[in-house]
């Protein structure tokens, strides 16, 4: 069955084709007969009950500077023009992604919305994971000086991150003697008005920050991404490359433990990171990345695994509403 997908990210012309995750999901679309949309976040309104946006048809090919082509720009009701939507504009998770989030929960039993957009509210990426804490290093979540203060003279040298930050981006590593402890949390208490995450350094990241895929509750694959040259950080975005990689014990049993939870609320394709095989730092449910770097190692398609599982949600809740 043919469905109308609207993707609701950031501009085409900006993407990165070679590895970019929510184009390889309109590419699998394609390949599978969906008629594929784009519109951006920033057109969504509500009309006396009605969900709508400004979008274009589009068709994708992986071209380098032919990536696309787009129809005409047009008003269209995500109800009744659109069967599923991806919702995959990058963060900053604030309150104007809040509150479309929280617009498009009210197509629920009309459009299936991916991930669900409820849930997403919900699972913050660094609030989300607090409920494995069992499965994290050492985690503190505060504001107040006093508080890092001591955890990091309890702890040695620490890496202080916004809560709701992405990519790698503003990630602060501290030495053991807190070094600018006080002046960053300065900055930071200045620059965001929630509290941040502090965690001690783990010196296994130089040996990797996986990052593994589930679809749908299930392990779908995972890459094991280093920290480029002088960088700490790991993530591709900021010069980190990728190598192949499976699962530890530990790992296994992370995935096991979230699987279920993970698919009772709607949370089709999210990304979990694991420092040295044991250690949970995030559940990444907004727009998860990864899986072009994954299938060209493993030979997968995660993309198909992802549409498999939306068109089976699609099949069900049109059974359930008809």
């Amino acid at each position: 069955m043919s469905l109308r997908v609207a993707v609701q990210m950031d501009p085409m012309e900006t993407i990165n084709i070679a590895g970019d995750s929510s184009f390889a999901l309109m590419l699998a679309a394609q390949a599978r007969g969906h008629q594929v949309w784009h519109y951006d976040v920033t057109t969504i309104a509500y009309d006396c009950g009605r969900i709508t946006a400004w979008a274009k048809p589009v068709t994708v090919q992986r071209v380098l500077g032919d990536h696309f082509s787009a129809g005409e720009l047009r008003k269209i009701d995500l109800g009744d023009d659109i069967d599923v939507i991806l919702m995959r504009q990058d963060p900053p998770f604030h309150l104007g992604y809040i509150s479309t989030a929280l617009l498009l929960d009210r197509l629920k039993g009309t459009t299936l919305v991916s991930n669900d957009p409820r849930e997403v509210v919900n699972a913050p990426e660094k609030m989300f994971v607090l409920d494995y804490a069992r499965f994290m290093p050492p985690t503190l979540i505060a504001r107040r000086l006093e508080d890092v203060q001591a955890f990091q003279q309890q702890h040695g040298a620490v890496v202080v991150k916004p809560l709701h930050g992405n990519g790698g981006r503003a990630i602060f590593k501290l030495d053991a003697e807190g070094t600018n402890l006080s002046a960053l949390i300065e900055v930071f208490n200045q620059t965001w008005p929630e509290p941040h995450m502090v965690q001690p350094f783990l010196p296994q990241v130089s040996q990797g920050d996986k990052r593994i895929v589930l679809v749908d509750g299930e392990y779908a694959g995972a890459i094991n991404r280093k920290p480029g040259e002088g960088e700490f950080r790991s993530n591709l975005a900021q010069g980190g490359y990728a190598e192949a990689a499976g699962l530890t014990p530990q790992e296994e049993e992370i995935c096991a433990a979230m699987g279920p939870e993970l698919k009772r609320r709607g949370l089709v394709f999210v990304g979990i990171d694991v420092i040295g095989g044991q250690w949970l730092t995030e559940i990444n449910v907004t727009s998860p990345t990864g899986i072009v770097a994954i299938d060209a190692f493993n030979g997968t398609d995660t993309p198909g695994m992802i549409w498999d599982a939306l068109e089976r949600r699609h099949a069900a809740m049109k059974s359930s509403s008809g």
